[in-house]
């Protein structure tokens, strides 16, 4: 979006051979073979399928094309062709994608906008801002690793026009090498792989009834456990008082209070508003590689309970990040798109302006007065909520393995951008007293990416008033230490 070009053809040349002048076709692939590195069982092959003009090698450096021809075989030729060159490295790899080496888009933006590239005569620009991406890689690369996290990933969107101006998936790779290091990845876990997100899920339970008119903010409710929906158990991560205001509930992330929020609006009411957001369908952008949602065909009341609180159902980060945008930017359906934009999206509405209000509030609620304190940053009034969710294998929850995020808006009062960072498997540590939740793994890292892509996008900073330490010292001491 800057004007930093990704991805380019650069020239380079194939080698082929006429297999027809040679005496000694095994010697001459083993030569062949001993400076290309191509493996002989390869080069049988080509050698068979085009047996006059067979391929020795493609896209050719300098120092190969050199060794080549100090070969000395007859019936050697160079023909000129291109490769694409990814100038960022790892950086942005799983969104660019990659070509194969006949140059077609095999992943990524290089497959989703194939036939984009191929038919425009000028570069193809898209939404990402490299100095966002590479602050984003670069903060949750350093939480992944203060976490011992299995993975992690991040996206940050432009809440009005779609726009990804980043998003993020660690482990990486090499998109300019044909073959993967150990500990490599090319799966984009914010798009091809689902996730339970956890309680960060609670941002749509409460959008709901605030728009249904099923509760008051300052209404009180009872969490005192037990609590069970039919015969399953509803539970809290933490003891909490046994009453908490609404508005108490969102910011200390009670399952209970949720719960018994959301049975006010009941499972049909709750599917159509999820569907309403685009969470029960595939998302569609320009990147191909993007996984369903899964969600119970039975949904009734346990499972509206359960969804409530961000279980039972799965999506994909940058769907949940679309939904979450469409309540906060105003109330309007976002769709997330790779192409930089010239003017904000006109989508349906999904809630009304008050709502998003007042989903703001309590999105900045959490971070003054609830489990997202950390993600605070001074100037920036930042809102959000935090998500921790047990992973499922074989069929139970497994203990110790969790899917810790946070996902923040600022400025919550005109929100512009949403920062969403996931940490999957992450450990607590001595700093933490041993959690790994969101509010202590990504809500920290959140904030750090805001306080540095703020000042980048030119989102103005307030004033932050200086502490007032008047009788905070009694006066005889500042003369005492003067002295």
């Amino acid at each position: 979006r800057t004007g930093m070009i990704v991805t380019r053809d650069l020239p380079v040349e194939d080698a082929y051979i006429n297999t027809s002048v040679l005496d000694d076709q095994a010697e001459a692939m083993r030569a062949i073979s001993s400076v290309t590195g191509v493996r002989m069982e390869t080069l049988k092959k080509n050698f068979s399928a085009q047996p006059k003009y067979a391929a020795i090698r493609q896209q050719l450096t300098p120092d190969m094309k050199d060794a080549i021809m100090h070969l000395g075989l007859p019936g050697i030729t160079f023909e000129p062709s291109y490769k694409r060159y990814y100038l960022m490295g790892r950086t942005v790899a799983h969104v660019i994608g990659q070509v194969s080496l006949d140059g077609n888009g095999v992943s990524g933006l290089e497959l989703g906008l194939e036939k984009a590239i191929r038919k425009s005569d000028t570069p193809v620009v898209l939404s990402i801002d490299m100095r966002v991406q590479e602050i984003l890689e670069h903060e949750i690369g350093i939480s992944a690793k203060e976490f011992q996290a299995k993975a992690a990933g991040g996206i940050v969107l432009d809440v009005h026009t779609g726009e990804v101006l980043a998003l993020a998936s660690l482990p990486d790779y090499e998109p300019n090498q044909r073959f993967l290091l150990q500990g490599d990845s090319t799966v984009n876990r914010m798009t091809q792989d689902v996730y339970e997100l956890g309680s960060i899920f609670k941002i749509f339970a409460f959008s709901e009834a605030v728009e249904e008119n099923t509760v008051q903010l300052d209404e009180m409710i009872p969490i005192a456990p037990p609590f069970y929906v039919a015969k399953t158990k509803i539970g809290d991560f933490e003891k909490l008082p046994p009453v908490l205001s609404a508005a108490m509930v969102f910011a200390e992330s009670s399952n209970i209070g949720t719960a018994k929020i959301e049975a006010r609006s009941g499972s049909r009411r709750q599917r159509a508003f999820l569907k309403r957001l685009g969470l029960l369908d595939p998302l569609k952008t320009e990147l191909p590689e993007m996984a369903r949602p899964l969600y119970p065909r039975h949904w009734e009341d346990v499972e509206a309970a359960t969804i409530s609180f961000g279980q039972g159902i799965n999506v994909n980060p940058l769907s949940f990040v679309a939904a979450a945008a469409s309540i906060v930017n105003g109330g309007t359906r976002i769709r997330p798109t790779f192409f930089k934009q010239s003017k904000p999206q006109e989508g349906e509405r999904v809630v009304t302006e008050e709502t998003s209000r007042k989903m703001r509030e309590l999105l900045r609620f959490v971070v003054t007065n609830g489990t997202g304190r950390k993600a605070d940053v001074p100037g920036y009034d930042v809102g959000g909520k935090t998500g921790t969710a047990d992973k499922s294998e074989n069929g139970s929850y497994a203990l110790n393995k969790r899917i810790s995020s946070f996902a923040g808006i600022f400025p919550y009062e005109d929100p512009k951008y949403l920062v969403y960072v996931m940490m999957d498997e992450p450990h607590g540590n001595k700093a933490t007293g041993g959690f790994a939740t969101g509010g202590v793994t990504a809500a920290p890292a959140v904030g750090r990416v805001i306080k540095k892509i703020g000042p980048i996008l030119g989102v103005a900073r307030k004033p932050v008033p200086a502490p007032d330490i008047s009788g905070a010292v009694p006066a005889g001491e500042f003369v005492k230490f003067s002295q």
